[in-house]
């Protein structure tokens, strides 16, 4: 039965979205669980694994879940268990793989995991969380040996004195700046993934588009308007322009914010043409250098979609770790 319902994951309100519930965020999905929702927490590992240590997982009274601490090895046997858990409510700690009482529940990459099962005893410390991280406060939540959750100052994912504390910086946020089916179609792109995003442009055009499909979108009437935004460490920008007149006093400001990417779609020449521009304005080199162009990995990209995940994958690569 476990089994089932961990492959079946149509038994997930996700299934209506088409994302498999290994995907839910476990913490926002315990705030909506009734009675009986049971958490498992990866405290550690040992040798190769998919997921680092802080990964969670909801498991409601029904067997559905949220979340993952593995990539599918030991779910099934996590939902039995909680079963164990929300009845006794004692929590267990249990190890799989490499000197793991079961035997049976190897580990494909030969590693071992550690994980914590314990009964959402109060979902107090889970609001505060979840204000916190709307807010994008730096926070950690700190987990007692008995499941007793409580808010903190941010520290860093790992073993406490008592417990285990789970470090939650604010979210990588994609600010997308543009007009054309490059900046509609990156957007869409970081819907698609639930990223935090937000679509810029002075045309209308571009901002409907994406808007049709569920992006968040911001008209942009004067540059000024970028001091709102609010741009903070765990930020990025990216402009999509083909007619570079528009980047000048967009960069200008971007490059006075902390934002851990600022770049810009165009060629070697543009991007020279770019610097030129920037510097007569009194942009310092210092700020200058900060600024990428070409945008992507891929080089010369020429069509939207390539271009999307090309850019998406570079910012991914300079993003801040914690």
């Amino acid at each position: 039965m476990a089994m089932l319902m961990l492959c079946d994951w149509k038994l997930s309100p996700l299934a209506a979205e088409g994302r498999h519930p290994a995907l839910e965020d476990p913490w926002e999905a315990a705030l909506r669980g009734g009675p009986g929702l049971v958490l498992a927490l990866l405290t550690a590992t040992q040798g190769p694994s998919y997921r680092d240590p802080g990964a969670a997982m909801a498991i409601f009274s029904d067997g559905r879940f949220a979340g993952a601490v593995t990539s599918g090895c030991v779910e099934a046997d996590l939902i039995l268990r909680a079963e164990e858990v929300r009845a006794s409510g004692i929590p267990q700690r249990l190890r799989y793989g490499a000197g793991s009482p079961f035997m049976d529940l190897r580990l494909p990459c030969g590693g071992a995991a550690e994980v914590s099962l314990f009964p959402l005893r109060d979902r107090g410390a889970l609001f505060d969380l979840s204000r916190a991280r709307a807010e994008r406060r730096a926070v950690a939540l700190e987990i007692s040996p008995q499941g007793d959750l409580g808010l903190g100052p941010w520290r860093p994912t790992g073993p406490a004195e008592e417990g285990f504390v789970l470090g939650f910086p604010p979210a990588l946020r994609f600010l997308v700046f543009g007009a054309g089916p490059e900046a509609a179609v990156f957007a869409r792109l970081l819907l698609s993934l639930d990223y935090d995003h937000l679509l810029i442009s002075h045309e209308e055009e571009s901002l409907n588009s994406a808007a049709a499909f569920g992006c968040r979108t911001r008209p942009l009437r004067r540059a000024e308007e970028i001091a709102e935004l609010d741009l903070d460490a765990r930020c990025s920008a990216a402009l999509f322009y083909h007619d570079h007149d528009y980047e000048p006093e967009i960069l200008s400001r971007l490059l006075e914010t902390p934002a851990f990417y600022i770049g810009a779609q165009g060629s070697r020449s543009a991007q020279r043409t770019r610097l030129l521009r920037l510097a007569e304005m009194g942009v310092t080199e210092a700020a200058l250098s900060r600024l990428r162009g070409p945008i992507g990995l891929v080089p010369s990209a020429r069509d939207p979609q390539t271009l999307a995940i090309s850019v998406l994958a570079e910012i991914l690569a300079a993003a801040p770790k914690a």
